[in-house]
């Protein structure tokens, strides 16, 4: 999770909402983003689609067994349809997102019956931290 808050750390520092990703395989990094959003000018450069694409590029495949998705932010519906694309194994994220929340907070995607592939989700790690670093973003736009 260290290495999502600090690519969340380096969005919001560019301008962008300040959310990051990253993936481990075998408790090493392979892949890790920010959103990209405003720099990309690309709706869908969330931090976890990202982060996804770069970890299949090194691992050489659109499947990602035997890793873990860490993410600053509850996944939206879009980031949690790839990650069930992915075939993720498990997803830790930080902040609950009740606007938006595809992993339990709005919607509950991650453990949806009728698709094929159910990760583990573990939510509230650094859940404070990493909420805290959304409020800040924001109320500096205001």
């Amino acid at each position: 999770m260290e290495r999502a808050i600090e690519e969340a750390r380096a969005a919001g520092a560019f301008g962008d909402v300040p959310i990051g990703a990253a993936v481990v395989s075998g408790g090493e990094v392979i892949a890790s983003a920010g959103n990209r959003r405003e720099l990309d000018r690309d709706p869908t450069a969330h931090a976890e689609l990202v982060a996804i694409r770069a970890a299949a590029e090194v691992l050489g495949g659109w499947r990602l067994p035997a890793t873990t998705l860490c993410v600053t932010l509850e996944p939206c519906a879009m980031c949690a349809g790839a990650i069930v694309l992915a075939r993720i194994p498990r997803v830790v994220f930080g902040a609950a997102d009740p606007k938006a929340g595809a992993a339990g907070s709005v919607l509950d995607l991650l453990d949806e019956p009728a698709l094929n592939h159910r990760p583990e989700v573990t939510g509230g790690f650094r859940a404070v931290e990493c909420g805290a670093l959304l409020t800040a973003f924001f109320a500096s736009r205001r």
